[in-house]
């Protein structure tokens, strides 16, 4: 929970990991150059003074996870992403099961969201259904990037990924996390377009798609995307920390989001452990959309924090807020009915 000026925020962090990219678990060239791309971003959106040294980056500890999230960061839940990597990394870089098992040691802290490549068959979606069996599932993260063999991405128009989406369907797995956003070397930028996600929105109307990054570079192609799919959000990963390095940038991008999805279709994310989310969260609430560019952007008001902060992410995960932590228009923050974005009827 976080406090300023009276007022409160309950905090979801819609995208946390807990991998390890250390020399001994990469399995190739690869696997050294994704972590130290991470850790280019690492340095390069960070202040100085949250900047870690190259080895605690490549492998912190549990115990960093826990202080950095709920000691100090405020986190009042945080959502595992997995992303696998197999290809790269002897034991994958962030699985599921990794996950899974610090989740358990700390009840009521973590959600757990498992992972699928439809390129696995039918084994794969064997896979899913023990996932979601033991881990509860409600999403699920998609890489669409991620290298297999000789297979350098896929696609979630591709066939075999319409039945891993129908299947999420069956077993109510209904909040699918789609990497859409920079590029991390060796993986295709071309990849991670966001082209795919329209078709897939349309498609499965009872799913909610998660773009995470909201398709930076692509944020136009995916804002024109989203406007008319009520299905699709934006996660702020990646764009949150440009607060820092570049507001004036940070502005256009959620002042765009605000324009085009409206306040209750974008989520608070730090993409742990590329960035903390103490300064995140502090900055962001402090944060005005500039003098100038007023006049083309919603406000961010409070109540407007409040919901990107953590009750939109409550909504979708059915997480129970505390009756004193709302928006002044939303009751317990669970119940609330989105508002239209720009071209949506009301």
């Amino acid at each position: 929970m976080y406090t300023k000026d009276g007022e409160r925020y309950f905090i979801v962090d819609g995208h946390v990991h807990f991998w390890d990219g250390s020399p001994a678990n990469q399995a190739n060239k690869y696997g050294e150059g994704f972590i130290s791309c991470f850790y280019d971003y690492h340095r390069g959106l960070s202040p100085a003074e949250w900047v870690w040294p190259r080895e605690k980056f490549e492998r912190y500890s549990e115990d960093d996870l826990i202080h950095d999230l709920f000691e100090e960061g405020y986190v009042d839940r945080a959502i595992f992403l997995p992303t696998y990597l197999s290809d790269f990394y002897v034991n994958g870089f962030n699985t599921t099961a990794q996950n899974g098992a610090v989740a358990e040691k700390h009840p009521g802290k973590f959600i757990v969201n498992g992972a699928w490549d439809p390129r696995n068959g039918e084994p794969g979606l064997r896979r899913l259904e023990e996932d979601a069996a033991r881990w509860n599932l409600k999403g699920v993260k998609l890489y669409t990037a991620e290298w297999k063999g000789d297979s350098k991405g896929w696609k979630l128009t591709d066939p075999w990924a319409q039945r891993y989406l129908e299947k999420c369907r069956e077993l109510d797995i209904t909040n699918i996390h789609v990497h859409k956003g920079p590029t991390i070397w060796p993986l295709n930028r071309d990849a991670f377009d966001v082209a795919d996600v329209d078709d897939a929105a349309t498609a499965f109307p009872e799913l909610n798609f998660i773009v995470e990054h909201c398709g930076l570079p692509r944020l136009e192609d995916f804002c024109w995307i989203a406007v008319q799919e009520p299905n699709v959000y934006g996660g702020l990963a990646v764009a949150l920390p440009f607060i820092h390095s570049r507001p004036r940038y940070f502005a256009q991008v959620i002042g765009e989001l605000l324009y085009w999805l409206g306040e209750d279709r974008i989520l608070f994310a730090s993409d742990y452990a590329i960035w903390q989310p103490k300064w995140l969260v502090e900055m962001f609430v402090d944060f005005q959309i500039p003098e100038d560019l007023r006049g083309e952007y919603p406000e961010l008001t409070p109540d407007v924090k409040r919901k990107i902060l953590g009750l939109n992410a409550a909504r979708l995960y059915d997480i129970e807020v505390l009756d004193d932590v709302h928006a002044a228009d939303e009751g317990n923050g669970l119940d609330a009915t989105p508002k239209p974005a720009v071209g949506e009827t009301p």
